[in-house]
């Protein structure tokens, strides 16, 4: 079985957020970049897989130079060679392409990423690379188990979970409880530096979508402590200030 995991290059949440280039691009300045938290899950879950059935993982990124320490800590966890596509991602679509066409010529069993990742929140690629591939692709899948070809999954949906039951191949974003973290050891990191990443050129995926700005959110403002005794004062500011009622 081969399963390709792919991987986001994204700031870390604690990091302190600035634009440059007039509010039009991310300045990477003072960040510390980490895999995608959800991406996490489902490379853990690869590996689980990988450990119980004798699987080949690959890790995918699509970005420049600056993400193969996130890639190399992919390698260290546990995957067994990695590939960037030398681009920096822009939109969804031109992500879900560039993944589409790799996968189109090399041919996988399963495509594990995260829900979503946490810089854009798009939540967009898997079902774009599902539709590119003309394979079922379910999001946000919280428990995947395989038996020979089939698997058999567990999707949340509003107020509940779905079970879900597919026949290899097929693209999965996931989320936590899907697999426990795992954390890099000594024997990982040091064999990470020799597994193969390869780099491959743009295959020409086109934009769909053009960033015009980005704001950063209002500042919070001072809480305000009400009196217990002023519930009409505390009414009035939820209507007037918060606009919640």
């Amino acid at each position: 079985m081969k399963i390709l995991v792919c991987i986001t290059h994204v700031p870390d949440t604690v990091s302190k957020i600035t634009f440059s280039d007039n509010n039009t691009r991310l300045n990477p300045a003072g960040i510390q970049f980490i895999i995608g938290p959800y991406d996490d899950y489902a490379l853990a879950r690869a590996v689980e897989i990988k450990e119980a059935n004798g699987a080949q993982v690959t890790v995918l990124n699509v970005g420049k130079a600056d993400t193969e320490p996130t890639i190399r800590k992919a390698l260290a966890i546990g995957a067994d060679d990695a590939v960037r596509i030398d681009v920096e991602p822009q939109d969804a679509f031109q992500v879900a392409r560039l993944i589409a066409d790799y996968v189109k010529a090399n041919p996988f069993d399963l495509v594990l990423m995260g829900r979503e990742s946490i810089d854009y929140n798009g939540g967009l690629v898997h079902g774009l690379v599902g539709e590119l591939l003309g394979w079922p692709s379910v999001s946000p899948v919280m428990k995947l188990d395989l038996n020979g070809t089939t698997a058999t999954m567990a999707k949340e949906v509003e107020g509940g979970k779905e079970y879900v039951e597919l026949t290899l191949p097929f693209v999965a974003g996931c989320q936590e409880p899907i697999a426990e973290w795992k954390i890099p050891n000594m024997r990982g990191i040091m064999s990470a530096r020799t597994k193969p990443l390869q780099v491959l050129a743009d295959t020409g995926a086109a934009l769909s979508s053009e960033v015009t700005s980005f704001d950063l959110p209002p500042a919070k403002s001072a809480v305000k402590i009400i009196p217990s005794d002023a519930a009409e004062q505390l009414i009035n500011l939820l209507h007037t200030e918060a606009k919640v009622i």
